[in-house]
């Protein structure tokens, strides 16, 4: 049951990151850099430590009494992974909308899931899982099986918008279509990437970021693969720091875990530990995201869209606080999955597969994959239906590593109540 609650916490976990973008959408007259900044507030400042506040009993005290090299591997693994939803965008710039994301997308997973277990491999740590020990056990072939699996199906998924571009193309006349493949495609490409998810509608952030600024053109894609594969391969690593900063700031989820379960004893482990490490993270990806969105509204021009009243000023502020709210709620069912299926591979698979599977039904239902032929959605559906396999095998693999656990637990537990009395 435990397995089950883990892969549906997930699940509401991705269909947040995948939705989250939807309230931005409709905020009037505001530059791109002012209503992710204003729904970043919320996302990284404001409900963070108030989820901590409402599921942890005096989390200040948590963080004030961790250690300084914690609190500032957690905090820099937040700034790494801000910095990655920014170079983002160059990498979209060289390679395309479709390869770039299918390759930062994939490089994210593979790194996020991986790079954690390899690590424990060399520095063995209780409770954690290494490489060895995945690759060695049968659950553990499934989750590595489930990751390849869902690596192929945004393949899949790539190929389709590559496709899907090539023909909006070709009915425009040869007209540019990279920067209005995007604006047709908001949802899929920002909240997909989400893999950790700061990443922002990338129709205006790559017009925004581009280090040449030539007007107009700045938004468009110039195919450099070389340089675009070593962009790429940068944001990959730099956007799975989030899950490094969850290994890092682990010893604040462990206090917070130790005293609950000793004020609840019997009922398993806490599933809020983690809010306490979210706020510490997105410290570090607030600042990164603050200073750059105050470069761009300097560059820009735009801080006065915060006093604009001919702006619907108090309704904006809304909509970036549901939005900024939404997105931080991908991390705080993450964290509730985690607990439930454990902080390794098997959680940080299941999270980007969901948040890519939510992204691109969003994609269907909002006929972004209009006007193109039956191959290009045949493509996409393809990509969908392989990434929902990918879900049920790693599902399976946790399920299968549950089992093999569940009768050391039980034995443990038998021996420590009879001890006791």
């Amino acid at each position: 049951m435990g397995v089950i609650l883990g892969v549906i916490f997930h699940f509401i976990g991705g269909f947040a990151s995948g939705s989250f973008y939807m309230p931005y959408k409709k905020v009037r007259g505001w530059s791109w850099e002012s209503y992710w900044i204003v729904g970043g507030l919320f996302s990284w400042l404001i409900v963070p430590p108030l989820a901590a506040w409402l599921t942890i009993p005096n989390f200040w005290n948590i963080i004030a009494n961790t250690s300084t090299s914690t609190l500032l591997y957690t905090y820099m693994f937040g700034l790494l992974w801000g910095v990655g939803g920014l170079t983002y965008g160059l990498g979209v710039r060289y390679l395309g909308v479709s390869l770039g994301s299918s390759i930062i997308l994939g490089l994210c997973m593979v790194f996020g899931a991986l790079i954690p277990s390899i690590y424990y491999q060399f520095f063995p740590e209780a409770g954690k899982d290494t490489i060895g020990i995945i690759a060695g056990s049968k659950w553990g072939i499934y989750v590595l099986a489930g990751l390849v699996v869902c690596i192929l199906g945004i393949i899949f998924c790539g190929r389709a918008g590559t496709m899907k571009e090539k023909e909006l193309k070709a009915n425009r006349g040869g007209e540019d279509a990279t920067v209005k493949v995007r604006k047709l495609a908001p949802v899929r490409e920002t909240a997909s990437v989400g893999a950790g998810a700061t990443h922002p509608a990338y129709e205006e952030v790559v017009v925004a970021e581009t280090p040449s600024g030539h007007g107009a053109h700045a938004g468009k894609t110039e195919y450099k693969f070389a340089l675009g594969l070593f962009v790429s391969i940068v944001s990959g690593v730099l956007s799975a720091c989030f899950n490094f900063g969850l290994e890092a700031g682990k010893p604040m989820s462990t206090v917070a875990n130790d005293l609950w379960t000793a004020a609840n004893p019997g009922q398993g482990e806490f599933l809020f530990r983690n809010n306490v490490i979210y706020v510490v993270i997105l410290w570090g990806g607030l600042t990164t995201n603050f200073i750059w969105c105050m470069i761009l509204n300097a560059r820009n021009k735009t801080f006065s869209d915060y006093t604009n009243q001919k702006t619907p000023i108090t309704k904006n502020i809304l909509l970036c606080a549901l939005a900024g709210t939404t997105w931080f709620l991908q991390f705080f069912f993450y964290g509730m999955g985690e607990s439930r299926l454990g902080n390794g591979a098997s959680s940080w698979i299941l999270h980007m597969s969901f948040i890519i599977l939510v992204a691109n039904m969003w994609g269907l239902i909002s006929k972004e994959w209009q006007g193109v032929s039956r191959r290009t959605r045949s493509t996409v559906m393809a990509g969908v239906f392989t990434i929902i396999a990918a879900v049920l095998i790693v599902g399976y693999g946790n399920r299968l590593k549950s089992k093999s656990e569940q009768k050391p637990v039980d034995v443990n537990r038998t021996a420590l109540i009879q001890g006791k009395n």
